[in-house]
């Protein structure tokens, strides 16, 4: 005789899943995925962005991706809670020289600050030729640093701004995607 038991009903389902865990389904169902990359470093690792009524809803790593095959490092992981974080600042703050406290301003504000000071640097330190007469259009005064995760279009777009349309001299990046 068998050491089973005999069941006077139908077995027992043979999945280790209670049926309420059965009706519930993934958070991630019905949201819209965009593949996007790490924006920590310069490896280019690949992720799944996930939105749902134009919201982020989570952000994981991509496995169909050639360079990190899913997997994420400690930032890139927490790529989410940076985005989501109630702390995260998301408006222009500027505090005006010797002023102890910071003021919130327009974007149309700080970006019309950002083209007058830029203007007035290159303005004032521009040199159109040096000593002996040779022609130089360079700005001494202004540089710029691209991030990592700028690919080499955006630093071609960025070569051409700074460099040939503002004579910046110092441009450097970090480029290796």
């Amino acid at each position: 005789m068998s050491d089973l038991p005999r069941w006077s009903h139908s077995p027992p389902s043979r999945e280790p899943f209670s049926q309420q865990s059965l009706q519930k389904a993934s958070r991630l169902r019905g949201a819209t995925v965009t593949e996007g990359l790490c924006p920590y470093c310069a490896v280019g690792c690949g992720q799944l962005i996930y939105t749902k009524s134009g919201k982020l809803i989570d952000i994981e790593g991509n496995p169909e991706s050639p360079i990190n095959q899913g997997t994420l490092c400690p930032k890139g992981a927490d790529a989410f809670q940076l985005a989501v974080n109630p702390h995260r600042v998301t408006q222009v703050l500027y505090r005006a020289p010797y002023s102890d406290h910071w003021e919130t301003r327009t974007l149309d504000w700080a970006l019309d600050q950002i083209a007058r000071r830029t203007k007035e640097a290159r303005d004032t330190d521009f040199t159109h030729r040096n000593e002996s007469g040779r022609l130089l259009n360079s700005v001494r005064s202004i540089g710029t640093l691209g991030g990592a995760t700028i690919d080499n279009e955006e630093n071609y777009l960025i070569k051409k701004l700074f460099g040939g349309g503002l004579g910046v001299v110092s441009i450097e990046n970090q480029a290796r995607i």
